[in-house]
Protein backbone atom coordinates (compact mmCIF):
# COMPACT_ATOMS: atom_id res chain seq x y z
CA UNK A 1 0.00 0.00 0.00
CA UNK A 2 2.39 2.53 1.04
CA UNK A 3 4.81 1.52 -2.56
CA UNK A 4 1.42 2.72 -4.27
CA UNK A 5 1.38 5.55 -2.02
CA UNK A 6 4.94 6.60 -3.36
CA UNK A 7 4.08 5.80 -6.77
CA UNK A 8 1.09 8.28 -6.43
CA UNK A 9 2.89 10.96 -4.84
CA UNK A 10 6.07 10.35 -7.52
CA UNK A 11 3.43 10.63 -10.36
CA UNK A 12 1.45 13.90 -9.24
CA UNK A 13 5.53 15.27 -8.54
CA UNK A 14 5.70 14.45 -12.53
CA UNK A 15 2.43 15.99 -13.55
CA UNK A 16 3.09 18.91 -11.80
CA UNK A 17 6.29 19.46 -13.22
CA UNK A 18 5.27 18.41 -16.31
CA UNK A 19 2.72 21.05 -16.45
CA UNK A 20 4.87 23.56 -15.07
CA UNK A 21 7.12 22.97 -18.02
CA UNK A 22 4.46 23.31 -20.46
CA UNK A 23 2.69 26.68 -19.27
CA UNK A 24 6.30 27.92 -19.31
CA UNK A 25 7.57 27.16 -22.90
CA UNK A 26 3.78 27.44 -23.69
CA UNK A 27 3.52 31.21 -22.16
CA UNK A 28 7.04 32.26 -23.76
CA UNK A 29 6.13 31.40 -27.23
CA UNK A 30 2.67 32.74 -26.62
CA UNK A 31 4.08 35.84 -25.49
CA UNK A 32 7.63 35.49 -27.36
CA UNK A 33 9.50 39.29 -27.89
CA UNK A 34 7.06 40.53 -25.56
CA UNK A 35 7.81 39.10 -22.60
CA UNK A 36 12.08 40.22 -23.87
CA UNK A 37 10.92 43.61 -24.87
CA UNK A 38 9.39 44.26 -21.08
CA UNK A 39 12.54 43.07 -19.76
CA UNK A 40 14.74 45.06 -21.58
CA UNK A 41 12.23 47.86 -21.55
CA UNK A 42 11.74 47.99 -18.16
CA UNK A 43 14.90 47.98 -16.01
CA UNK A 44 15.88 51.65 -16.12
CA UNK A 45 15.79 51.99 -12.35
CA UNK A 46 16.32 49.19 -9.48
CA UNK A 47 12.47 50.17 -8.94
CA UNK A 48 11.44 48.98 -12.62
CA UNK A 49 13.70 46.37 -12.74
CA UNK A 50 12.49 44.81 -9.64
CA UNK A 51 9.02 44.56 -11.23
CA UNK A 52 9.37 43.98 -14.39
CA UNK A 53 11.74 40.45 -13.00
CA UNK A 54 8.62 40.18 -11.20
CA UNK A 55 6.08 40.17 -13.29
CA UNK A 56 7.70 38.18 -15.74
CA UNK A 57 8.37 35.67 -13.90
CA UNK A 58 4.55 35.35 -12.25
CA UNK A 59 3.71 34.82 -15.67
CA UNK A 60 5.86 32.30 -17.06
CA UNK A 61 6.03 30.40 -13.30
CA UNK A 62 9.47 30.03 -13.47
CA UNK A 63 12.36 31.48 -11.96
CA UNK A 64 14.59 29.47 -13.77
CA UNK A 65 13.54 30.95 -16.93
CA UNK A 66 13.69 34.44 -15.99
CA UNK A 67 17.02 34.23 -14.71
CA UNK A 68 18.67 31.91 -17.28
CA UNK A 69 17.03 34.54 -19.97
CA UNK A 70 18.37 37.25 -17.74
CA UNK A 71 22.22 35.96 -17.63
CA UNK A 72 22.00 36.12 -21.20
CA UNK A 73 20.65 39.31 -21.74
CA UNK A 74 23.58 40.83 -19.00
CA UNK A 75 26.35 38.48 -21.26
CA UNK A 76 25.21 40.22 -24.50
CA UNK A 77 25.02 43.65 -22.68
CA UNK A 78 21.31 44.07 -23.34
CA UNK A 79 21.38 44.76 -19.30
CA UNK A 80 23.17 46.66 -17.02
CA UNK A 81 24.79 44.53 -14.42
CA UNK A 82 22.40 46.96 -11.42
CA UNK A 83 20.20 46.36 -13.62
CA UNK A 84 20.04 42.69 -13.58
CA UNK A 85 20.25 43.26 -9.99
CA UNK A 86 17.19 44.75 -9.41
CA UNK A 87 15.27 41.72 -11.63
CA UNK A 88 17.35 39.00 -9.83
CA UNK A 89 15.36 40.26 -6.84
CA UNK A 90 12.13 40.72 -8.79
CA UNK A 91 12.28 37.19 -9.44
CA UNK A 92 12.67 35.54 -6.37
CA UNK A 93 9.79 37.54 -5.17
CA UNK A 94 7.91 36.51 -8.45
CA UNK A 95 8.61 32.68 -7.77
CA UNK A 96 6.44 32.74 -4.81
CA UNK A 97 3.30 32.99 -6.78
CA UNK A 98 3.20 29.88 -7.64
CA UNK A 99 2.97 28.87 -4.04
CA UNK A 100 -0.06 30.87 -3.65
CA UNK A 101 -1.70 29.48 -6.88
CA UNK A 102 -1.09 26.26 -5.10
CA UNK A 103 -2.76 27.09 -1.96
CA UNK A 104 -5.01 29.24 -2.28
CA UNK A 105 -7.23 27.10 -5.41
CA UNK A 106 -5.16 24.08 -5.80
CA UNK A 107 -5.56 22.71 -2.54
CA UNK A 108 -8.85 24.61 -1.44
CA UNK A 109 -11.23 23.82 -4.86
CA UNK A 110 -11.62 20.76 -6.09
CA UNK A 111 -10.77 21.56 -9.97
CA UNK A 112 -10.68 17.17 -10.93
CA UNK A 113 -13.81 18.06 -12.90
CA UNK A 114 -11.91 20.54 -15.21
CA UNK A 115 -8.51 19.41 -15.61
CA UNK A 116 -8.97 16.49 -18.04
CA UNK A 117 -11.28 19.22 -20.46
CA UNK A 118 -8.93 21.92 -19.96
CA UNK A 119 -6.03 19.63 -21.40
CA UNK A 120 -8.05 18.13 -24.15
CA UNK A 121 -8.92 21.83 -25.26
CA UNK A 122 -5.43 22.70 -24.76
CA UNK A 123 -4.04 19.68 -27.20
CA UNK A 124 -6.84 20.33 -29.76
CA UNK A 125 -5.66 24.18 -29.94
CA UNK A 126 -1.99 22.68 -30.28
CA UNK A 127 -2.99 20.67 -32.64
CA UNK A 128 -5.44 22.48 -35.01
CA UNK A 129 -4.87 26.50 -34.28
CA UNK A 130 -2.91 28.65 -36.00
CA UNK A 131 0.21 30.62 -35.04
CA UNK A 132 0.65 32.03 -31.61
CA UNK A 133 -2.36 30.02 -30.21
CA UNK A 134 -0.73 27.00 -30.99
CA UNK A 135 1.32 28.26 -28.13
CA UNK A 136 -1.50 29.29 -25.84
CA UNK A 137 -3.11 25.74 -26.72
CA UNK A 138 0.51 24.18 -25.26
CA UNK A 139 0.01 26.65 -21.81
CA UNK A 140 -3.64 25.69 -21.58
CA UNK A 141 -2.56 22.07 -21.01
CA UNK A 142 0.36 23.03 -18.88
CA UNK A 143 -2.28 24.74 -16.77
CA UNK A 144 -4.28 21.86 -16.27
CA UNK A 145 -1.51 19.29 -15.83
CA UNK A 146 -0.23 21.31 -13.17
CA UNK A 147 -3.52 21.17 -11.50
CA UNK A 148 -4.02 17.29 -12.00
CA UNK A 149 -0.53 17.05 -10.46
CA UNK A 150 -1.26 18.84 -7.43
CA UNK A 151 -4.43 16.77 -6.97
CA UNK A 152 -2.78 13.43 -7.26
CA UNK A 153 0.07 15.08 -4.84
CA UNK A 154 -2.95 15.22 -2.47
CA UNK A 155 -4.33 11.92 -2.50
CA UNK A 156 -0.80 10.60 -2.23
CA UNK A 157 -0.14 12.80 0.56
CA UNK A 158 -3.12 11.87 2.55
CA UNK A 159 -1.77 7.98 3.03
CA UNK A 160 1.36 8.85 3.91
CA UNK A 161 -0.31 11.50 6.28
CA UNK A 162 0.75 9.31 9.61
CA UNK A 163 4.21 8.17 8.30
CA UNK A 164 5.59 11.14 8.89
CA UNK A 165 7.39 11.23 5.82
CA UNK A 166 9.70 14.11 6.55
CA UNK A 167 9.99 14.06 9.73
CA UNK A 168 13.52 13.70 10.42
CA UNK A 169 14.18 15.13 13.04
CA UNK A 170 12.79 17.71 15.77
CA UNK A 171 12.82 21.34 13.81
CA UNK A 172 13.39 23.01 17.47
CA UNK A 173 17.01 21.88 17.32
CA UNK A 174 19.57 23.61 15.20
CA UNK A 175 20.65 20.01 13.70
CA UNK A 176 16.86 19.32 12.74
CA UNK A 177 16.34 22.66 11.16
CA UNK A 178 19.46 22.52 9.10
CA UNK A 179 18.54 18.52 8.18
CA UNK A 180 15.34 20.38 7.18
CA UNK A 181 17.03 23.46 5.15
CA UNK A 182 18.93 20.81 3.29
CA UNK A 183 16.34 18.41 2.37
CA UNK A 184 14.18 21.43 0.91
CA UNK A 185 17.68 22.63 -1.30
CA UNK A 186 18.51 18.79 -2.12
CA UNK A 187 14.43 18.26 -3.25
CA UNK A 188 15.08 21.86 -5.05
CA UNK A 189 17.74 20.62 -7.20
CA UNK A 190 16.55 17.08 -8.04
CA UNK A 191 13.36 18.68 -9.36
CA UNK A 192 15.13 21.20 -10.99
CA UNK A 193 12.30 23.56 -10.31
CA UNK A 194 11.28 25.41 -6.66
CA UNK A 195 7.81 25.77 -7.51
CA UNK A 196 7.61 21.90 -7.24
CA UNK A 197 9.30 21.69 -4.65
CA UNK A 198 7.16 24.44 -2.47
CA UNK A 199 3.64 22.45 -4.34
CA UNK A 200 5.20 19.19 -2.47
CA UNK A 201 5.96 21.03 0.84
CA UNK A 202 2.69 23.06 0.50
CA UNK A 203 0.50 19.62 -0.26
CA UNK A 204 2.65 17.64 2.42
CA UNK A 205 1.29 20.37 5.16
CA UNK A 206 -2.45 20.15 3.77
CA UNK A 207 -1.91 16.21 4.62
CA UNK A 208 -0.57 16.40 8.02
CA UNK A 209 2.51 15.00 6.52
CA UNK A 210 4.94 17.82 8.12
CA UNK A 211 4.52 20.70 10.67
CA UNK A 212 4.43 24.47 9.77
CA UNK A 213 7.61 24.78 11.47
CA UNK A 214 9.06 21.78 9.06
CA UNK A 215 7.10 23.14 5.61
CA UNK A 216 8.77 26.63 6.79
CA UNK A 217 12.68 25.43 6.63
CA UNK A 218 11.88 23.04 3.66
CA UNK A 219 10.54 25.82 2.09
CA UNK A 220 13.85 27.94 3.01
CA UNK A 221 15.99 25.29 1.54
CA UNK A 222 13.97 25.71 -2.00
CA UNK A 223 14.71 29.51 -1.47
CA UNK A 224 18.07 28.75 -1.98
CA UNK A 225 18.49 25.70 -4.36
CA UNK A 226 16.71 27.12 -6.71
CA UNK A 227 20.01 29.12 -7.28
CA UNK A 228 21.55 25.68 -8.83
CA UNK A 229 20.13 26.42 -12.32
CA UNK A 230 21.54 29.42 -12.90
CA UNK A 231 24.68 28.70 -11.63
CA UNK A 232 25.21 25.69 -13.92
CA UNK A 233 24.57 27.54 -16.57
CA UNK A 234 27.31 30.54 -15.99
CA UNK A 235 30.19 27.39 -16.25
CA UNK A 236 32.29 28.17 -18.82
CA UNK A 237 30.88 31.40 -19.29
CA UNK A 238 32.01 35.46 -19.55
CA UNK A 239 32.32 37.52 -15.85
CA UNK A 240 28.75 39.18 -16.51
CA UNK A 241 26.86 36.36 -16.44
CA UNK A 242 29.44 34.91 -13.45
CA UNK A 243 27.79 37.89 -11.59
CA UNK A 244 24.52 37.71 -12.39
CA UNK A 245 24.40 34.00 -10.95
CA UNK A 246 26.55 34.71 -7.86
CA UNK A 247 23.35 37.89 -7.27
CA UNK A 248 21.08 35.75 -7.05
CA UNK A 249 22.94 32.99 -5.50
CA UNK A 250 23.88 35.59 -2.41
CA UNK A 251 20.47 37.38 -2.21
CA UNK A 252 19.13 34.15 -1.93
CA UNK A 253 21.23 33.04 0.62
CA UNK A 254 20.47 35.82 2.28
CA UNK A 255 16.84 35.56 2.37
CA UNK A 256 17.23 32.43 3.68
CA UNK A 257 18.72 33.81 6.35
CA UNK A 258 15.85 36.56 7.00
CA UNK A 259 13.05 33.56 7.17
CA UNK A 260 15.61 31.98 10.06
CA UNK A 261 15.21 35.22 11.49
CA UNK A 262 11.24 35.68 10.91
CA UNK A 263 10.04 32.41 11.50
CA UNK A 264 10.09 32.77 15.34
CA UNK A 265 8.00 35.76 15.27
CA UNK A 266 5.87 34.64 12.47
CA UNK A 267 5.13 31.35 15.08
CA UNK A 268 4.31 32.66 17.50
CA UNK A 269 1.89 34.85 15.32
CA UNK A 270 0.11 32.19 14.14
CA UNK A 271 -0.09 30.44 17.85
CA UNK A 272 -1.21 33.76 19.28
CA UNK A 273 -3.91 33.77 16.11
CA UNK A 274 -4.89 29.81 17.26
CA UNK A 275 -5.25 30.56 20.77
CA UNK A 276 -7.91 33.63 19.94
CA UNK A 277 -9.90 31.60 18.01
CA UNK A 278 -8.59 31.59 14.13
CA UNK A 279 -7.91 28.94 12.00
CA UNK A 280 -4.77 26.87 12.30
CA UNK A 281 -1.31 27.88 10.13
CA UNK A 282 -2.03 25.95 6.64
CA UNK A 283 -0.84 26.39 3.35
CA UNK A 284 -1.67 29.80 3.06
CA UNK A 285 0.26 30.78 5.90
CA UNK A 286 3.05 28.74 4.53
CA UNK A 287 2.57 30.47 1.21
CA UNK A 288 2.59 34.03 2.68
CA UNK A 289 5.73 33.00 4.88
CA UNK A 290 7.26 32.12 1.52
CA UNK A 291 6.60 35.20 0.23
CA UNK A 292 7.34 37.14 3.20
CA UNK A 293 10.82 36.86 4.04
CA UNK A 294 11.83 37.11 0.07
CA UNK A 295 9.79 40.23 0.04
CA UNK A 296 11.41 41.87 3.23
CA UNK A 297 15.24 40.76 2.09
CA UNK A 298 13.94 42.59 -1.16
CA UNK A 299 13.11 45.77 0.39
CA UNK A 300 16.13 46.14 2.25
CA UNK A 301 18.39 45.06 -0.88
CA UNK A 302 16.58 47.81 -3.27
CA UNK A 303 18.00 51.11 -2.08
CA UNK A 304 21.44 49.28 -2.16
CA UNK A 305 21.38 48.32 -5.41
CA UNK A 306 24.22 50.08 -6.72
CA UNK A 307 26.14 49.50 -3.91
CA UNK A 308 26.10 45.95 -4.15
CA UNK A 309 26.89 45.98 -7.67
CA UNK A 310 29.70 47.47 -7.47
CA UNK A 311 30.68 44.87 -4.64
CA UNK A 312 30.31 41.56 -6.94
CA UNK A 313 31.68 43.93 -9.65
CA UNK A 314 34.76 43.75 -6.91
CA UNK A 315 34.18 40.37 -5.76
CA UNK A 316 34.11 39.06 -9.77
CA UNK A 317 36.71 41.35 -11.51
CA UNK A 318 36.48 41.14 -15.33
CA UNK A 319 39.39 39.06 -16.37
CA UNK A 320 39.57 38.87 -20.25
CA UNK A 321 39.47 41.47 -23.02
CA UNK A 322 36.65 44.13 -22.44
CA UNK A 323 36.55 43.77 -25.87
CA UNK A 324 35.04 40.39 -26.28
CA UNK A 325 33.36 40.39 -22.94
CA UNK A 326 30.00 40.60 -24.30
CA UNK A 327 30.75 36.88 -26.67
CA UNK A 328 29.15 34.97 -23.96
CA UNK A 329 28.74 30.70 -25.10
CA UNK A 330 25.49 30.79 -23.23
CA UNK A 331 23.89 33.17 -25.69
CA UNK A 332 24.66 31.09 -28.45
CA UNK A 333 21.37 29.19 -27.66
CA UNK A 334 19.42 32.36 -28.35
CA UNK A 335 20.22 33.49 -31.81
CA UNK A 336 18.75 36.83 -31.66
CA UNK A 337 20.59 37.74 -28.49
CA UNK A 338 24.06 36.30 -29.78
CA UNK A 339 23.49 38.77 -32.80
CA UNK A 340 22.92 41.12 -30.37
CA UNK A 341 26.41 40.23 -28.67
CA UNK A 342 27.89 40.00 -31.63
CA UNK A 343 26.98 43.38 -32.66
CA UNK A 344 28.18 44.90 -29.70
CA UNK A 345 31.60 43.15 -29.57
CA UNK A 346 32.18 44.28 -33.20
CA UNK A 347 31.46 47.99 -31.97
CA UNK A 348 33.94 48.19 -29.32
CA UNK A 349 36.31 46.54 -31.53
CA UNK A 350 35.84 49.03 -34.15
CA UNK A 351 36.10 51.83 -31.98
CA UNK A 352 39.41 50.22 -30.78
CA UNK A 353 40.68 50.21 -34.16
CA UNK A 354 39.33 53.89 -35.30
CA UNK A 355 41.15 54.67 -31.94
CA UNK A 356 44.37 53.27 -33.29
CA UNK A 357 43.88 55.26 -36.60
CA UNK A 358 43.19 58.86 -35.07
CA UNK A 359 46.52 57.73 -32.70
CA UNK A 360 48.44 57.36 -36.15
CA UNK A 361 46.99 60.27 -37.49
CA UNK A 362 47.92 62.37 -34.50
CA UNK A 363 51.70 60.53 -35.30
CA UNK A 364 52.08 58.91 -31.53
CA UNK A 365 55.08 57.21 -32.20
CA UNK A 366 53.79 53.72 -30.20
CA UNK A 367 51.09 53.29 -33.02
CA UNK A 368 53.64 54.36 -35.85
CA UNK A 369 56.26 52.20 -34.42
CA UNK A 370 54.56 49.45 -33.67
CA UNK A 371 51.46 48.85 -35.36
CA UNK A 372 51.58 45.42 -34.18
CA UNK A 373 51.57 45.33 -30.22
CA UNK A 374 49.09 48.19 -30.26
CA UNK A 375 46.39 46.37 -32.45
CA UNK A 376 46.70 42.63 -30.88
CA UNK A 377 44.07 43.03 -28.31
CA UNK A 378 41.73 44.38 -31.15
CA UNK A 379 42.68 42.01 -33.82
CA UNK A 380 42.22 39.17 -31.26
CA UNK A 381 38.93 40.16 -30.91
CA UNK A 382 37.74 40.72 -34.22
CA UNK A 383 39.35 37.14 -35.03
CA UNK A 384 36.94 35.57 -31.85
CA UNK A 385 34.21 37.48 -33.18
CA UNK A 386 33.89 35.78 -36.66
CA UNK A 387 34.15 32.61 -34.49
CA UNK A 388 31.61 33.64 -32.56
CA UNK A 389 29.34 34.77 -35.46
CA UNK A 390 30.32 31.54 -37.41
CA UNK A 391 28.59 29.29 -34.61
CA UNK A 392 24.95 31.26 -34.28
CA UNK A 393 23.01 28.63 -35.77
CA UNK A 394 20.31 29.85 -38.67
CA UNK A 395 16.99 29.97 -37.61
CA UNK A 396 13.73 31.01 -38.86
CA UNK A 397 13.82 34.74 -38.31
CA UNK A 398 11.16 38.15 -38.38
CA UNK A 399 12.16 40.07 -41.29
CA UNK A 400 13.57 42.71 -38.59
CA UNK A 401 15.87 40.31 -37.41
CA UNK A 402 17.03 39.23 -40.79
CA UNK A 403 18.00 42.51 -41.41
CA UNK A 404 20.27 42.93 -38.12
CA UNK A 405 21.95 39.60 -39.02
CA UNK A 406 22.91 41.00 -43.12
CA UNK A 407 23.95 44.28 -41.17
CA UNK A 408 25.83 42.17 -38.56
CA UNK A 409 28.02 40.59 -41.77
CA UNK A 410 28.38 44.04 -43.65
CA UNK A 411 29.84 45.48 -40.77
CA UNK A 412 32.21 42.64 -39.82
CA UNK A 413 33.27 42.82 -43.42
CA UNK A 414 34.25 46.65 -43.58
CA UNK A 415 35.62 46.09 -39.79
CA UNK A 416 37.86 43.21 -41.02
CA UNK A 417 38.73 45.43 -44.40
CA UNK A 418 39.83 48.21 -41.93
CA UNK A 419 42.15 46.49 -40.17
CA UNK A 420 43.30 45.11 -43.50
CA UNK A 421 44.59 48.97 -43.79
CA UNK A 422 46.72 48.79 -40.22
CA UNK A 423 50.12 49.42 -42.14
CA UNK A 424 50.05 53.71 -42.61
CA UNK A 425 51.98 54.76 -45.49
CA UNK A 426 55.92 55.16 -45.09
CA UNK A 427 55.19 58.85 -46.58
CA UNK A 428 52.28 60.35 -43.86
CA UNK A 429 54.77 62.04 -42.22
CA UNK A 430 56.63 63.66 -45.01
CA UNK A 431 58.02 67.60 -44.71
CA UNK A 432 58.32 70.07 -46.87
CA UNK A 433 55.31 70.83 -49.72
CA UNK A 434 53.65 67.34 -48.57
CA UNK A 435 52.62 68.18 -45.41
CA UNK A 436 51.13 70.85 -47.01
CA UNK A 437 48.60 68.89 -48.60
CA UNK A 438 48.41 66.01 -46.37
CA UNK A 439 48.12 67.65 -42.85
CA UNK A 440 44.53 69.10 -42.93
CA UNK A 441 43.54 66.18 -44.84
CA UNK A 442 44.47 64.00 -41.69
CA UNK A 443 42.86 66.69 -39.08
CA UNK A 444 39.56 66.04 -41.06
CA UNK A 445 40.28 62.49 -41.40
CA UNK A 446 40.92 62.29 -37.66
CA UNK A 447 37.95 64.88 -36.99
CA UNK A 448 35.76 61.47 -39.19
CA UNK A 449 36.78 58.88 -37.08
CA UNK A 450 36.05 60.84 -33.31
CA UNK A 451 32.38 61.41 -34.95
CA UNK A 452 32.10 57.41 -35.68
CA UNK A 453 33.75 56.45 -32.22
CA UNK A 454 31.85 58.86 -30.13
CA UNK A 455 28.30 58.19 -32.27
CA UNK A 456 29.04 54.27 -31.79
CA UNK A 457 29.87 54.58 -28.04
CA UNK A 458 26.16 57.23 -27.94
CA UNK A 459 28.62 60.11 -26.80
CA UNK A 460 26.83 62.72 -29.10
CA UNK A 461 23.70 64.60 -29.95
CA UNK A 462 21.00 62.68 -32.25
CA UNK A 463 22.16 62.51 -35.98
CA UNK A 464 25.51 61.77 -35.78
CA UNK A 465 25.05 59.04 -38.46
CA UNK A 466 23.50 61.69 -40.99
CA UNK A 467 26.13 64.47 -40.55
CA UNK A 468 28.92 61.70 -40.12
CA UNK A 469 27.57 60.60 -44.05
CA UNK A 470 27.99 64.33 -44.79
CA UNK A 471 31.44 64.99 -44.03
CA UNK A 472 32.69 61.84 -45.01
CA UNK A 473 31.00 62.34 -48.68
CA UNK A 474 33.04 66.07 -48.21
CA UNK A 475 35.85 64.55 -47.80
CA UNK A 476 35.66 61.90 -50.02
CA UNK A 477 35.37 65.40 -52.92
CA UNK A 478 38.03 67.16 -51.46
CA UNK A 479 40.28 63.61 -51.80
CA UNK A 480 39.48 63.65 -55.12
CA UNK A 481 39.89 67.10 -55.94
CA UNK A 482 43.24 66.92 -54.21
CA UNK A 483 44.58 63.91 -56.45
CA UNK A 484 43.64 65.35 -59.26
CA UNK A 485 45.30 69.00 -58.38
CA UNK A 486 48.73 66.48 -57.36
CA UNK A 487 48.49 64.38 -60.80
CA UNK A 488 48.33 67.81 -62.94
CA UNK A 489 51.07 69.53 -61.09
CA UNK A 490 53.17 66.28 -61.13
CA UNK A 491 52.49 66.92 -65.05
CA UNK A 492 53.46 70.05 -64.99
CA UNK A 493 57.34 69.08 -63.86
CA UNK A 494 55.96 71.06 -59.84
CA UNK A 495 56.40 67.55 -57.82
CA UNK A 496 58.87 65.13 -58.29
CA UNK A 497 57.13 61.72 -59.42
CA UNK A 498 58.63 59.54 -56.64
CA UNK A 499 56.96 62.07 -53.92
CA UNK A 500 53.89 63.28 -56.10
CA UNK A 501 53.11 58.62 -55.97
CA UNK A 502 53.66 58.42 -52.01
CA UNK A 503 51.32 61.85 -51.36
CA UNK A 504 49.11 59.79 -53.58
CA UNK A 505 49.64 56.52 -51.73
CA UNK A 506 48.50 58.10 -48.47
CA UNK A 507 45.48 59.77 -49.95
CA UNK A 508 44.33 56.60 -50.96
CA UNK A 509 44.70 55.42 -47.39
CA UNK A 510 43.16 57.98 -45.63
CA UNK A 511 40.07 57.60 -48.38
CA UNK A 512 39.25 53.93 -47.57
CA UNK A 513 40.01 54.56 -43.71
CA UNK A 514 37.31 57.08 -43.96
CA UNK A 515 35.18 54.87 -46.22
CA UNK A 516 35.39 51.99 -43.99
CA UNK A 517 34.73 54.12 -40.64
CA UNK A 518 31.47 55.51 -42.08
CA UNK A 519 30.23 52.24 -43.37
CA UNK A 520 30.52 50.92 -40.21
CA UNK A 521 29.07 53.48 -38.32
CA UNK A 522 26.17 53.04 -40.50
CA UNK A 523 25.66 49.07 -40.21
CA UNK A 524 26.47 49.17 -36.23
CA UNK A 525 23.91 52.10 -35.93
CA UNK A 526 21.16 49.49 -36.49
CA UNK A 527 20.00 50.91 -39.94
CA UNK A 528 20.47 47.43 -41.71
CA UNK A 529 19.96 48.38 -45.01
CA UNK A 530 22.34 47.12 -47.61
CA UNK A 531 25.85 47.91 -49.41
CA UNK A 532 23.49 47.98 -52.78
CA UNK A 533 24.11 51.01 -55.31
CA UNK A 534 26.47 52.88 -52.22
CA UNK A 535 29.72 51.85 -54.19
CA UNK A 536 32.78 52.36 -51.98
CA UNK A 537 34.19 55.87 -51.74
CA UNK A 538 37.50 55.11 -53.73
CA UNK A 539 34.89 54.05 -56.75
CA UNK A 540 31.60 55.88 -56.32
CA UNK A 541 32.08 58.99 -54.53
CA UNK A 542 36.07 59.20 -53.28
CA UNK A 543 39.15 58.98 -55.82
CA UNK A 544 38.81 58.08 -58.90
CA UNK A 545 41.04 54.78 -60.59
Amino acid sequence: MTILLLLRLSGGIGLFLLGLVLLTDGLKAWAGESLRRVLLRFTGTPGRAFLSGFVITALVQSSSATTVALIGFVSAGLIAFPQAVGVVFGTSVGTTVTGWLVAGLGLRVSVGAYTLPLIAVGALMRLLARGRMRSFGLAVAGFALVFLGIETMREGMKGLGNLQALTVASPMEWRGRLMAILMGFLLTILLQSSSAAAATFLTALDAGSITFEQGALLVIGAAVGTTVKGALVTIGAETAAKRTAAAHIVFNLAAGGMGLLLLPFVRRFLEWRAAAGGPEAGPLALAAFHTLFIAVSALIFLPFTDRFSRWMARWLPERGSPLTAFLDPSVLSVPAVAIEASRRALLETACALMAYYREVLMGVKKAVAEPEARLAEPLGALNRIRDFVSRIAPEHESEIQTRLRAALFHALDHTTRLAAHRDPPAALGMPGAARTILSPLQGEADRLLETAVLGLRERTSPGWLERLETESASFAERLKVARSTLLLQTAAGEWPPEEALAVLEVLRWLDRIAYHAWRISHYLAGTGESDKGKGELSDAKGLSS
